[in-house]
Order: C-alpha cells, then sequence, then structure tokens
C-alpha cells in the first residue's frame, strides 16, 4: 500500500508508479548481501521529534520479516512532527541511514518515509470506475485503478494529498464488499478516507532525503505505519486505536471492521511533559527533565513513595535542585491528563468511541510512561495495552529495538516490502491476462487455419465426387451411343 505530490516537484504516494518528484522503485544496491527477487529488502525512516531511526528488513523463507539493521540519531531539526531545520534534519538522515546500512551491510538508496504533523488533515471522498470488460471478475489492477484516480481528486490550495484509504467497496449494486477481487460487475466504487498535507511540508521533507542522495519510494502517515507491527488483524477487526504518543505528535488511527477508518494527529506529546518538568523545576535542563520523567517519573503520583526525594546537582556550583517524586507524578499527570482527555475528544467527535471492542494501544515513546496504561484506562473507561512492535517481524531475543518507540519506524520498513509485493502481485496479474488473451488470438488464429484447411479439404472432396458423377455420366452416354 502509498502516494503523489504537487506541480513541479511532483512527489510520491506509496502505491502509484508516477508519483512526482521522479520517484522511481529502485532496487536496493547490495554489497556483501545479493539480492533476489524473491527477497526484496526495504528501508523505513521515521523522521521524528526527537529522534530520526532507520530501519532495512527482509522477507524470510518463513514469510515473517528479519531485521537486517537499524540506524538512530538525535534530531534537532523537527518540532511537533515537522520539519523546521533541513540542514539539521538532514545531518541526522544521514548519520542514521549510515548506520542502518552498515550495519545490514548494504548501499541505501531508496526508503519509504514517515509523515505525521497538525498539517495532516482527512476527508471523506466517492470515487468510482467504469470497467472496459463488465463480464470479467475485477481484478487486483482494477482496484489500483481506482485508487489512483482519487489521487486526481481537487484538494484546497496548498494542501497536497498523501493518501487515500478505501472503505467498503460497491459493485454495481453489491455493497459492503471489504474485498471486490473477484466479482462480476460493470462498476466499482468506494468512499475514500483521503488524507492531505500542507505541501511546505512535505517539500522540506522531500528536500531533506534527496540532500542525502536517497530516492522517495512514498509517504506514508506515521500512525498507520506503526499499526502494521502493533496490532492485531483481531483488534482490528472488532475496533481498536492506536494511539502513537511520540516527542511532538500524539498520532490517532481507528479500525473498525477491519478498515481504516479515522486517523487524527493531536500537536502534543511527550516532550510537552519534559518542558513542564524542566519549567517546574528550576536548575535542570532538558536532557535532565527526560531523564527524570524515564527513570523516576509516574502518571500515578498516589503510587509514589512520599520521602523519596531525587537531588539534581546544579550548575555551576549552584546549590542541587531536591525534586520530591510525588511532586514530580503530580507534573507528568495533569499534561498526560490533557492528553488523554483531547484523544477521548478525539474518538467522541469521530463517532468511532464506542465501537472501539478492544479500546485503545498505546505505542511510540510515550508509552514508555510508568502506569500511563492504567492511567489512561481510569479516565477513558475503555481498555488499555501497551503496543510493542512484534507483528509480522522476528523477534530477536534481547534486541535493542524491540520497543514502543520504534514502532513507526519498522512498520515503515513492513510497508516498504509488503507495497513492492503488491506491485510483483499486479505485475504477474497483468502478465498472466495478457498471457491468456494471447493464447486467445492463437488459438483463434489456429482455429481459422484449421477452418480454412477443413473447407479447403472439403472443397477438394467436393470437386472429386463431381469429377466422378460426371466421369460416370459420361461412361453412362458413352455406352448408349455405342448401344444405339
Amino acid at each position: 500500500m502509498a502516494r503523489k505530490f504537487l506541480a513541479k516537484e511532483k512527489l510520491i504516494n506509496p502505491y502509484k508508479k508516477d508519483i512526482m518528484l521522479d520517484l522511481s522503485f529502485k532496487k536496493l544496491k547490495k554489497k556483501r548481501i545479493e539480492q533476489t527477487e524473491e527477497a526484496k529488502i526495504a528501508v523505513g525512516l521515521d523522521i521524528g521529534t526527537t529522534k530520526v531511526v532507520a530501519f532495512v528488513g527482509q522477507r524470510n523463507e518463513e514469510g515473517k520479516i528479519d531485521v537486517l539493521g537499524y540506524g538512530k540519531h538525535v534530531s534537532l531539526g523537527v518540532q511537533r512532527g515537522q520539519v523546521i531545520n533541513i540542514d539539521k534534519t538532514t545531518d541526522a538522515i544521514k548519520q542514521a541511514i549510515t548506520q542502518a546500512g552498515n550495519k545490514a551491510s548494504i548501499d541505501i538508496d531508496t526508503v519509504l518515509v514517515g509523515i505525521a504533523g497538525q498539517h495532516i488533515n482527512n476527508m471523506r471522498i466517492k470515487g468510482e470506475i467504469k470497467r472496459r470488460n463488465p463480464d470479467s471478475e475485477i481484478t487486483k489492477e482494477d482496484v489500483r485503478l481506482l485508487i489512483d484516480d482519487m489521487f486526481k481528486v481537487a484538494v484546497n490550495p496548498g494542501t497536497q494529498i498523501i493518501d487515500v484509504i478505501p472503505q467498503e467497496y460497491t459493485v454495481d449494486s453489491v455493497t459492503e464488499l471489504s474485498d471486490p477481487i473477484g466479482v462480476l460487475g460493470t462498476q466499482l466504487s468506494s468512499e475514500f478516507n483521503v488524507i492531505t498535507g500542507n505541501v511546505q511540508h512535505i517539500k522540506n521533507i522531500v528536500r531533506c532525503v534527496k540532500r542525502c542522495k536517497l530516492e522517495m519510494d512514498g509517504l506514508v502517515l506515521e500512525p498507520i505505519a506503526s499499526s502494521e507491527v502493533v496490532l492485531d488483524e483481531k483488534e482490528k477487526e472488532t475496533g481498536v486505536a492506536l494511539v502513537d504518543i511520540g516527542g511532538g505528535t500524539t498520532d490517532i488511527a481507528v479500525f473498525i471492521n477491519g478498515i481504516l477508518r479515522h486517523t487524527a494527529v493531536i500537536p502534543i506529546g511527550g516532550d510537552v511533559i519534559t518542558d513542564d518538568i524542566k519549567n517546574v523545576f528550576k536548575g535542570i535542563v532538558k536532557e535532565e527533565a527526560e531523564a527524570l520523567k524515564i527513570k523516576h517519573g509516574s502518571c500515578l503520583p498516589n503510587h509514589g513513595n512520599e520521602n523519596h526525594v531525587i537531588s539534581i546537582p546544579g550548575i555551576k556550583g549552584r546549590p542541587a535542585t531536591e525534586i520530591p517524586v510525588v511532586n514530580l507524578a503530580e507534573v507528568i499527570a495533569a499534561r498526560t491528563k490533557e492528553i488523554i482527555s483531547r484523544i477521548s475528544d478525539e474518538l467522541k467527535n469521530s463517532d468511532c468511541f464506542h465501537k472501539l471492542g478492544c479500546g485503545l494501544v498505546l505505542t511510540g515513546g510515550g508509552a514508555q510512561l510508568r502506569n500511563i496504561k492504567e492511567f489512561t484506562e481510569y479516565h477513558t473507561g475503555l481498555s488499555v495495552r501497551i503496543g510493542n512492535p512484534e507483528e509480522k517481524i522476528v523477534i530477536e531475543k534481547d534486541s535493542d529495538w524491540h520497543h514502543p518507540m520504534y514502532s513507526t519506524g519498522l512498520g515503515l520498513m513492513i510497508l516498504g516490502i509488503e507495497k513492492d509485493e503488491d506491485l510483483n502481485a499486479i505485475k504477474e496479474e497483468k502478465e498472466e491476462k495478457e498471457e491468456r488473451v494471447e493464447n486467445k488470438k492463437t488459438e483463434n488464429k489456429k482455429q481459422k487455419i484449421e477452418n480454412r484447411d477443413s473447407n479447403r479439404n472439403r472443397s477438394i472432396t467436393f470437386e472429386k465426387i463431381k469429377e466422378m458423377i460426371y466421369s460416370l455420366v459420361n461412361d453412362d452416354m458413352d455406352d448408349d451411343f455405342e448401344d444405339d
């Protein structure tokens, strides 16, 4: 599954071939690993507010995806999910890509990139196509044509379509089809969740990637990517909201009946909690505030030891800053409650809240906050679990990337592999169809030749019979003359 962009600088869509910036689907150049047609290698690039991460993966013989390598570097050029400083972001991408390439023993030249930020919006639009051959079953190519056609929809100036997500399909009068492939019909239609983003923010991402001499295989909304490696198919079917709490944003993706129904981006994340700690407890720097949040922080003030006090050394000989653990938890709880409240409001406004049979799944760096599961359950009344990346990939023992903060990068890697497989499937289906048509033509031609030969033989036979009859008649006439 992805998509495209605007005017002179063509952008991308993970599903479309001829998408902007002339981003072709190029293979990775292997150094010490020979890449085959059966086992494509893909790279997912997560450009986050706090970190830039790249993951390299390849499907194995058992059908799972092996993580061949990954790289990580601190992100200093991104604010609330949006690239602000091109130079700093470019440098972080280079560092992460170099690390990942070295660990995987490959040269990386193509990446699938995640996108987030408060500029992301979505809307519902219906699309339809009329098929050329109504006497044949709907194919993957037909579905792709319908999806590609949605990228021609007019959107507001300054925005660009990033992705289009089909809901249920309709084939003629048959409605609510989750999969139309194999159905006989003339008209194929669906209502689409069309995801758009600000053109300038998209261009900033593209500019950074191109400066690193990389090709983009597409742009994918980050919570969609995270869901690939965090959510179980049964959860998606029953109804679940993935909540990815990142450094700068909190991203939401809602699945009901196995279909992505709603996406949203809340422009606050874990970084705001860190800033609160830094601002409330004077005399500490942001790095120390972040360490306090991760090591000693909790969402439940009454779960802490009232007498436990953390001492942070003062700057340049100043007195140490004394921080009671209970007070630290109160600061964290106040901001976390705001984030959870905004998540609940978003789900209720989208009419999804009461359809979540499996409740919420929390992932991203913010999901590591102590007691956040219980805190969220209390304030939403929904069931909650912490989502570690474990779907579709091989989990290595003691791997340092098996953590919620890496869900997006791993999900992008998976989507890169699946996208290539989908394109190959469509190509094979098209080739098989062309082969069937060619075989039919050959058959028809052969039949025509056989019919022509048969007609010729029949004519020859008729001529011979005719000659025999004439001969017999002539013989009889000769005998009659002799008798006379």
